[in-house]
């Protein structure tokens, strides 16, 4: 293809060719420049008539630029932009942190509710910036705009991500953390679920007659050991240890891995669960993980007349807590160990059932003495005591 002819203009180091405009058929001119820079000559496109609204003027403008080296040349911008792609591409932004820390985790039911939350509260905000780009700022507005939409629960379930995330990066050696901590919303989540013995009673019931043994089960497993829910999902037949009496729980809550006893009632349910080829208690679908138990418990629930609001998992894991710490015989220490609690202060929600029972028990005493008081309060019969002597 012979060379386009080159076309002069007033200004020096400025020539113009003719060709199609983009996107049509009519002729433009396109402008390019030529220079030394470094001993080279360089020729460069400076841009076209139409689509870049280019004139000589403009193009003799931007070759001054480049001579005086205020502008870089079209083959440093190339390597600029390779330099930043390449430097992007090694960042470890919070999208990319969330992608990672998805998938060293199994897909579970809590994993796809938190991956809701980032696509719909955090993605569009943060993915796209480093941790420690993130502004204080930014995230109190967040904070101030979703409590005027959403619960404080919630709230804090999105804010925890966030501060999740982070962690992960830092604790993998990936990035650099916040320069902040995140404020998270203070919660009252000192109520608990509890059944009163009748709605117990028809629970056991309804578990009794459900036709999902599996699942039956599981609420079985929740109300003998007060386990979360993720945590029976996650067992496995090697965590049982039948002979020393204990069930090994792998990753409580994001915690270091626990042991809680295994009691006669557990030990029975285990002994008689149908035991398949897969690895897990109580496995999902094709013997994998499972994630949800949602269907059977709330058919169990329905059937044995729960109220709307008691959550079947979540809530016998509190009634098992209640139990224990209203029996009097548990102390708190020792409830927040079977619990695998971090911390005793998620512990205390239960302790005024704790002290209800201290209080009846000190009252057993008070109603001793008071019935003896009585008694020596009572006034004596003279003509029955001479009756007695005779």
């Amino acid at each position: 293809m012979p060379a386009q002819k080159r076309h002069s203009t007033k200004y020096p180091g400025v020539y113009y060719i003719e060709g199609k405009a983009i996107g049509s058929n009519k002729m433009e001119k396109i402008y390019y420049i030529m220079y030394r820079k470094d001993g080279k000559q360089v020729h460069e496109k400076a841009g076209r008539q139409f689509s870049d609204d280019m004139t000589p003027s403009k193009a003799a403008a931007k070759r001054g630029r480049r001579i005086e080296g205020k502008e870089p040349s079209n083959l440093e911008k190339r390597v600029i932009e390779e330099t930043e792609k390449t430097a992007e591409a090694g960042k470890w932004t919070i999208d990319k942190l969330w992608t990672e820390y998805k998938t060293r985790r199994p897909f579970t039911r809590s994993l796809k509710v938190d991956d809701n939350r980032y696509q719909n509260h955090l993605k569009d905000r943060f993915g796209g910036k480093e941790p420690r780009e993130l502004i204080q700022f930014d995230i109190d507005r967040l904070r101030i705009q979703l409590l005027k939409k959403k619960a404080p629960q919630t709230v804090k379930h999105i804010l925890t991500l966030l501060k999740r995330i982070n962690n992960f990066g830092v604790k993998k050696g990936l990035c650099e953390g916040m320069p902040f901590s995140i404020e998270i919303p203070k919660i009252n989540n000192t109520s608990t679920e509890d059944l009163t013995p009748d709605q117990l009673q028809k629970l056991l019931k309804a578990i009794d007659n459900a036709e999902d043994i599996n699942g039956a089960n599981i609420m079985r497993m929740a109300l003998f050991t007060g386990m979360r829910a993720s945590e029976i999902f996650k067992l496995e037949w090697r965590d049982i240890d039948f002979d020393r009496g204990f069930i090994h729980i792998r990753d409580p809550k994001g915690g270091p891995d626990q042991k809680i006893p295994l009691n006669d009632s557990t030990r029975d349910l285990l002994n008689n669960h149908p035991r398949g080829k897969s690895q897990y208690v109580f496995p999902g679908r094709k013997g994998k993980q499972r994630t949800t138990v949602q269907k059977a418990s709330n058919a169990i629930k329905k059937e044995a007349g729960l109220p709307k609001e008691f959550r079947p998992m979540h809530g016998l894991r509190h009634t098992y807590a209640s139990m224990l710490a209203s029996s009097g015989k548990v102390d708190m220490y020792t409830l927040q160990k079977l619990l695998t609690h971090k911390s005793p202060v998620m512990t205390q929600r239960y302790a005024h059932l704790r002290d209800d029972t201290l209080k009846k028990a000190a009252n057993v005493a008070g109603d001793i003495i008071a019935q003896a008081s009585k008694k020596k309060e009572e006034p004596i019969d003279f003509e029955k005591r001479e009756k007695n002597k005779a």
